[in-house]
Protein backbone atom coordinates (compact mmCIF):
# COMPACT_ATOMS: atom_id res chain seq x y z
CA UNK A 1 0.00 0.00 0.00
CA UNK A 2 1.82 3.05 -1.28
CA UNK A 3 -1.03 5.51 -1.25
CA UNK A 4 -0.88 7.96 1.66
CA UNK A 5 -3.67 7.67 4.21
CA UNK A 6 -4.99 10.81 5.89
CA UNK A 7 -6.78 10.92 9.24
CA UNK A 8 -7.75 13.39 11.93
CA UNK A 9 -10.44 15.37 10.17
CA UNK A 10 -13.74 16.22 11.80
CA UNK A 11 -16.12 18.94 12.89
CA UNK A 12 -14.79 21.79 15.01
CA UNK A 13 -16.01 25.23 16.04
CA UNK A 14 -14.35 28.35 14.73
CA UNK A 15 -11.26 29.14 16.77
CA UNK A 16 -10.65 25.49 17.51
CA UNK A 17 -7.82 23.16 16.53
CA UNK A 18 -7.32 19.90 14.68
CA UNK A 19 -4.28 17.82 13.85
CA UNK A 20 -4.27 15.91 10.60
CA UNK A 21 -1.99 12.95 10.00
CA UNK A 22 -0.80 11.38 6.78
CA UNK A 23 0.84 7.97 6.90
CA UNK A 24 2.67 6.95 3.75
CA UNK A 25 4.15 3.49 3.33
CA UNK A 26 6.79 4.73 0.96
CA UNK A 27 10.24 3.21 1.11
CA UNK A 28 11.72 6.60 0.27
CA UNK A 29 9.54 8.60 2.67
CA UNK A 30 12.46 10.42 4.26
CA UNK A 31 13.55 11.72 0.86
CA UNK A 32 10.03 12.65 -0.24
CA UNK A 33 8.60 16.14 -0.30
CA UNK A 34 5.30 16.11 1.57
CA UNK A 35 2.47 18.55 0.94
CA UNK A 36 -1.06 19.25 2.09
CA UNK A 37 -3.72 20.52 -0.27
CA UNK A 38 -7.40 21.21 0.26
CA UNK A 39 -10.51 21.44 -1.85
CA UNK A 40 -13.64 23.25 -0.77
CA UNK A 41 -17.02 22.56 -2.39
CA UNK A 42 -17.23 24.15 -5.82
CA UNK A 43 -13.60 25.26 -5.74
CA UNK A 44 -10.36 24.00 -7.19
CA UNK A 45 -7.83 22.13 -5.11
CA UNK A 46 -5.38 24.55 -3.53
CA UNK A 47 -1.99 24.28 -1.90
CA UNK A 48 -1.87 24.56 1.90
CA UNK A 49 1.59 23.63 3.19
CA UNK A 50 4.76 21.78 2.26
CA UNK A 51 7.71 20.27 4.05
CA UNK A 52 10.69 19.36 1.95
CA UNK A 53 12.84 16.34 2.58
CA UNK A 54 15.41 18.58 4.25
CA UNK A 55 12.83 19.90 6.70
CA UNK A 56 12.18 23.37 5.28
CA UNK A 57 8.56 24.41 5.25
CA UNK A 58 6.35 26.64 3.13
CA UNK A 59 2.79 27.82 3.65
CA UNK A 60 -0.03 29.41 1.74
CA UNK A 61 -0.64 32.97 2.88
CA UNK A 62 -4.14 32.04 4.01
CA UNK A 63 -2.85 29.64 6.67
CA UNK A 64 0.49 31.19 7.61
CA UNK A 65 0.77 31.68 11.35
CA UNK A 66 -2.14 29.32 12.06
CA UNK A 67 -1.06 25.99 10.54
CA UNK A 68 2.15 24.05 11.14
CA UNK A 69 3.42 21.17 9.05
CA UNK A 70 5.93 18.72 10.50
CA UNK A 71 7.08 15.19 9.84
CA UNK A 72 8.26 12.11 11.68
CA UNK A 73 10.39 10.08 9.28
CA UNK A 74 10.64 7.20 11.75
CA UNK A 75 6.87 6.80 11.49
CA UNK A 76 6.59 7.68 7.78
CA UNK A 77 4.06 10.29 8.80
CA UNK A 78 3.49 13.97 8.13
CA UNK A 79 1.22 16.13 10.24
CA UNK A 80 -0.71 19.34 9.83
CA UNK A 81 -1.46 21.15 13.08
CA UNK A 82 -4.31 23.56 12.45
CA UNK A 83 -5.07 26.26 15.02
CA UNK A 84 -7.45 29.21 15.05
CA UNK A 85 -9.61 27.49 12.49
CA UNK A 86 -12.03 29.55 10.43
CA UNK A 87 -15.18 28.52 8.54
CA UNK A 88 -13.31 29.19 5.29
CA UNK A 89 -10.90 26.39 6.22
CA UNK A 90 -13.72 23.92 5.62
CA UNK A 91 -12.58 21.51 2.89
CA UNK A 92 -11.36 18.04 2.12
CA UNK A 93 -7.67 17.94 2.97
CA UNK A 94 -5.36 15.82 0.83
CA UNK A 95 -1.83 14.62 1.43
CA UNK A 96 0.69 14.43 -1.40
CA UNK A 97 4.00 12.60 -1.38
CA UNK A 98 6.38 13.34 -4.21
CA UNK A 99 9.92 12.60 -5.22
CA UNK A 100 12.00 11.69 -8.22
CA UNK A 101 9.62 9.99 -10.62
CA UNK A 102 6.63 9.60 -8.33
CA UNK A 103 3.72 11.44 -6.79
CA UNK A 104 1.05 9.86 -4.63
CA UNK A 105 -2.24 11.31 -3.36
CA UNK A 106 -4.28 10.21 -0.41
CA UNK A 107 -8.05 9.85 -0.40
CA UNK A 108 -8.58 12.95 1.70
CA UNK A 109 -10.07 13.75 5.08
CA UNK A 110 -12.97 16.13 5.68
CA UNK A 111 -12.51 19.18 7.89
CA UNK A 112 -15.61 21.19 8.75
CA UNK A 113 -15.40 24.41 10.76
CA UNK A 114 -18.67 25.76 12.10
CA UNK A 115 -19.21 29.45 12.82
Amino acid sequence: QVRPVESGGGLVQAGGSLRLSCAASIRTFSSSDMKWYRQAPGKEREFVAAIWNGGSTYYADSVKGRFTIFRDNAKNTVYLQMNSLKPEDTAIYYCNAAGSGYAYWGQGTQVTVSS
